[in-house]
């Protein structure tokens, strides 16, 4: 299968989560990450969780381009099993690097979860982009896997001077599964407790709910929610060569948000 980047935010969502089968979805998300290269090189770089959806982009990225960068942003709340798993994978992967916050949040996350988040996440995010010189941060966002993730594309600029790329955007769940299984990629033991999703320990339960996202921030108003990495914006503005970018592969809404606009893209 062949995919045209200009395409690759055109059609329905839902209907090609539906209709590609797992082949072509590796596929396609192997074109996205090497036309992520190809425009940006080294200032393409893979937001690694640690997760199963990010252990599946690092494993794509890796096989299309070897010496791609990537970061992960841990805190102090995260469970010993993550964090000896993340020693582990940083340990055989040099390119990997870890940011952390090291502001004492005390037991913020019962009181006020998404301020915690702020400080803990999204400012170490900021710092690991600005550090790193990032243009293009490649993330493990999936639309299926809850519901503040349906709006998402391929391929977006929601951020000034940063473009966001989700090559496995199109992924089931049990896709990811297959994927980790077949190409025998290490996870994090805690899956095998029964979580879905990863997060800090006092924040994160097992829950046998339809939604994977559901044990994230239970009994909080963020319930299911987002840390804010995904919702905010990670890079203060700076003229990035909009030449790089295909007009077509921005995402409408950082139009209508005024990040860009489409005089801009033609003047590029």
């Amino acid at each position: 299968m062949s995919i045209s980047i200009e395409k690759a935010n055109s059609g329905d969502l839902k209907e090609l989560v539906d209709s590609l089968n797992f082949y072509e979805k590796v596929e396609r998300a192997k074109e996205l990450l090497a036309w992520s290269f190809e425009k940006f090189g080294e200032k393409s770089v893979v937001a690694n969780s640690i997760g199963k959806d990010s252990l599946v982009v690092w494993d794509l990225a890796k096989k299309v381009n070897p010496n791609v960068r990537g970061f992960i942003v841990t805190t102090a709340y995260k469970p010993p099993e993550t964090i000896k798993f993340m020693h582990d994978l940083v340990a055989e992967d040099k390119n990997l690097k870890i940011y952390k916050s090291d502001k004492d949040v005390g037991e913020l996350y019962k009181t006020d979860p998404d301020q915690c988040c702020q400080i803990l996440k999204v400012e170490p995010v900021r710092e690991a982009v600005k550090d790193m010189d990032v243009e293009c941060w490649i993330t493990g966002l999936r639309c299926t896997e809850g519901r503040t993730r349906t709006d998402f594309k391929e391929i977006e600029q929601r951020d000034h001077g940063l473009i966001k790329l989700n090559p496995i955007l199109l992924f089931k769940e049990r896709e990811i599964w297959q994927y980790l299984a077949l190409y025998q990629v290490k996870i994090n033991p805690l899956y095998g407790l029964g979580y879905r999703s990863l997060g800090c320990a006092p924040c994160t339960v097992i829950t046998t709910d339809d939604n994977e996202r559901a044990g994230r921030w239970l009994n909080t108003s963020k319930c299911g929610g987002e840390c804010g990495i995904h919702t905010q914006p990670l890079k203060a503005y700076t003229d990035v060569d909009l030449n790089k970018i295909d007009p077509s592969a921005i995402h409408p809404q950082a139009v209508l948000a005024g990040e860009i606009s489409k005089t801009d893209v033609a003047d590029r």
